[in-house]
């Protein structure tokens, strides 16, 4: 198989060596606009072929499939021209910069029966794999809230807002995880540098089952927090990705409501258990996600991360940046 990777500034590097090191990949290529990257990633990697010609590239009928490392805004007009000429695609996060041109792609792909996936790398991660296998066996019980914090002092975007750059990681694990999907987002952000784009963002999602989720995103913190909590009806989960041993944590604990009559009087039993940290294979996630990519071209499977996952975390942004310009619960 023969794969390009189109941009090679921060991300693209890491894909480009995660290729390179599957088997059945031939050939990896590497596109780019600025000679001085194309140099550098030559000199990291002799072996890759490089290329400043996005169109070389799509009518190179060697190459199978194409993933894309550019800025958000860049993502609809490179991959709707790589689903064109056939190739199957692999975009970085957030899939596109609104959820028309997602769908747009979405169904360009379904049309011609190609693979389209989303680099939302967090999902390959051993820490949420295992968490999706804990809470899919049942001894949770059902998921009722979903609280995450991802906050650090910078780096600021120039041509995006903190939800637009933090939140992808943490919508994606809790779609990922939870079996149904938001009906409403409710946001509010604050702009300390009067540029138009929020480095404080509060978000509150709303489900028709029992069950509420929030996110904490922010560039202006002294510390940084990777946290996420997810409560059940029989246990709960601290996923702390900042820990390098016991990024996980079950705890029995928890609340059983008693009757009606009981609830009346306020009568609220607190259940106080054991906590355990599950062990964790220690292996790297976008190695995962790359040879899932190769596997869904090869096998014409379904990918987790697929166009459908990535539109729906397109879709909860847009209502976001709608809810906070607004100042109103916005229905999705």
């Amino acid at each position: 198989m023969q794969i390009c990777v189109v941009g090679v500034g921060y991300w693209g590097p890491n894909l480009v060596r995660n290729f390179l090191f599957q088997d059945v990949v031939g050939s990896v290529y590497v596109c780019d606009t600025d000679q001085k990257r194309l140099s550098a990633i030559q000199k990291t990697f002799p072996m890759v072929k490089v290329e400043q010609q996005y169109e070389r590239i799509l009518e190179n009928k060697e190459i199978d499939a194409i993933v894309v490392a550019t800025p958000v805004s860049t993502h609809y007009m490179l991959a709707k021209k790589a689903l064109l000429h056939g190739k199957h695609l692999l975009l970085e996060k957030p899939m596109t910069s609104n959820a028309v041109e997602a769908e747009e792609l979405i169904e360009i792909a379904k049309e011609r029966g190609l693979t389209l996936m989303v680099d939302h790398t967090f999902i390959y991660t051993s820490a949420v794999e295992k968490i999706k296998e804990i809470v899919s066996s049942g001894t949770m019980g059902e998921i009722t809230y979903f609280d995450s914090t991802r906050i650090n002092l910078g780096l600021f975007q120039h041509d995006t807002n903190v939800a637009w750059d933090l939140a992808p990681h943490d919508l994606s694990i809790m779609l990922h995880l939870i079996p149904y999907r938001p009906i409403a987002v409710m946001a509010t952000g604050i702009d300390h540098l009067q540029n138009g784009l929020e480095d404080m963002v509060y978000m509150t999602l709303f489900f028709k089952e029992n069950m509420i989720a929030h996110f904490s995103l922010s560039w202006v913190s002294p510390v940084k927090v990777r946290r996420t909590m997810i409560g059940c009806t029989k246990k709960m989960i601290v996923y702390d990705d900042m820990l390098n041993d016991e990024k996980i944590k079950v705890y029995d604990k928890g609340i059983d409501v008693g009757s009606k009559e009981q609830m009346e009087h306020a009568l609220i039993q607190y259940r106080i258990g054991d906590a355990y940290s599950p062990a964790l294979e220690n292996r790297e996630a976008l190695s995962v996600e790359a040879a899932h990519f190769i596997s869904c071209i090869q096998e014409g499977g379904t990918p987790i991360t697929s166009g459908e996952h990535g539109l729906w975390v397109v879709k909860i942004l847009e209502a976001v940046e709608q809810s906070i310009a607004e100042c109103r619960k916005v229905y999705l």
